[in-house]
């Protein structure tokens, strides 16, 4: 894949209006290479890494991302790592700088692999991923999560599907 490219993302897929379907045709074992790549970046609020005020959080990130005219239309990503127990981090890709907001570039190697169940899974996804990095020969440096929906839409849509994303080394 190119540089800073990522799977598209058809957002118009979207009857429940707050998450697109997601289709994972494209996501899965894949390899991303960013260089300098732009993210928003946000925090959330923690308890044991189940998230407490991710719904104040993601729609105002969304909307200054729509205010400032920052969406990558069909290159949309959401990567989440929880640095602690008590806090969540969260990088959404963007297309330019939004004032006011903390910004920051990704650089590095990442390979891929879709999962689809529930949210308490996460741990074992990890585990997963681990062993799919290093049947490839590499370490994984630090795995990322794109939740590819909100808890309402992933039961409209009957599916939860869950992208790990790992830097490697």
């Amino acid at each position: 894949m190119e540089i800073n490219a990522l799977p598209k993302y058809d957002m118009s897929d979207n009857p429940t209006n707050c998450c697109p379907r997601f289709n994972s045709e494209g996501w899965d074992e894949q390899e991303l290479h960013f260089k300098n790549k732009l993210f928003l970046k946000a925090k959330t609020r923690s308890i044991f890494h189940i998230p407490i005020n991710m719904s104040s959080v993601f729609p105002a990130m969304l909307d200054a991302i729509d205010k400032a005219k920052a969406k990558a239309e069909d290159e949309f990503i959401v990567l989440s790592y929880d640095p602690s127990a008590w806090t969540g981090e969260h990088y959404f890709s963007v297309t330019k700088d939004i004032p006011g907001q903390t910004m920051t570039h990704m650089t590095g190697d990442y390979l891929t692999k879709v999962f689809e169940g529930p949210y308490k899974n996460v741990y074992k996804w990890e585990k997963e991923m681990e062993t799919f990095v290093k049947s490839k020969g590499k370490h994984v440096k630090r795995t990322y999560f794109f939740y590819t929906t909100c808890p309402k839409c992933a039961k409209f849509y009957g599916k939860n599907y869950v992208v790990a994303v790992s830097e490697i080394q």
